[in-house]
């Protein structure tokens, strides 16, 4: 059985089956502090969909402010129901939520812009990829930072499905599925889609489709090198007998 699921219920179930963000959060902060020997407290979120972590970075202190920009109202709206609504009166005066183009700089100087979960692979010419940087060097003061989150290698290339179960609460759970569709050699374009099973009846197929550029890490360093950044950095995830760890730290050579 395919069909569609509503916007709360997709939302909730992409939040839960992809998204961490208290160790994101933790991991920005700690790269931020690395890399300029003081805490980052001025964020910006690009293509911040129902703005999750966007909302917990207002809740570690004070002087935490955020700006949120997608483009599409339907998971900003999302956001603003389920989350952006539960924050204190004092928190919500320090986030700021715009519909907006990424591609268009922001007047206010940010200490942090981030895009999360390979977003920015919507670019796929040089040319595009490059303003986008460029309108995110303009968007950071001197001393800013842009944390880019990607994949790549072997396991994006090959066409499957790999499927986890999540839990959400009690006896609950259901099926996150993540179809790898295609992907051509010669442009790195790839398809990718999220299908959702609740039960052996009732699987939505492609609830979320993406169509992208599979860049490269040196790809993408010299494209930020051309754009004005001075200093780029690789974290290259820890591997323990060999399965990911979840940490990560600056390195030079992958294995």
């Amino acid at each position: 059985m395919a069909g569609t699921l509503t916007n709360d219920l997709k939302y909730k179930l992409y939040e839960k089956s992809v998204q961490t963000p208290d160790a994101h959060l933790i991991w920005f902060s700690s790269i931020y502090k690395e890399i300029h020997g003081k805490e980052g407290l001025h964020l910006r979120e690009d293509f911040c969909g129902t703005f999750l972590l966007s909302c917990g970075w207002v809740k570690q202190s004070p002087y935490h402010t955020v700006m949120s920009v997608d483009l599409d109202p339907e998971p900003l709206q999302f956001g603003k129901e389920k989350h952006w609504s539960l924050l204190t009166r004092d928190q919500k005066k320090r986030i700021q939520i715009c519909r907006a183009d990424v591609l268009h700089p922001t007047i206010l100087k940010k200490d942090l812009i981030i895009a999360c979960n390979f977003s920015f692979y919507i670019f796929k010419t040089r040319s595009l990829l490059g303003k986008y940087f460029r309108t995110c060097y303009r968007s950071l003061h001197s001393q800013g930072t842009l944390i880019l989150e990607m994949a790549g290698g072997p396991g994006m290339i090959t066409q499957g499905r790999e499927q986890k179960t999540v839990k959400i609460g009690g006896n609950r759970k259901y099926t996150y599925i993540w179809d790898q569709k295609s992907f051509d050699p010669i442009s790195h374009d790839a398809q990718y889609s999220i299908h959702f099973k609740l039960s052996p009846k009732k699987i939505f197929k492609d609830v979320f489709t993406y169509d992208w550029r599979l860049w490269t890490i040196p790809e993408v360093r010299e494209v930020l090198k051309e754009s004005g950044f001075s200093k780029s950095y690789v974290y290259w995830e820890t591997a323990h007998r060999g399965k990911g760890t979840g940490e990560f730290s600056q390195s030079e050579k992958g294995d």
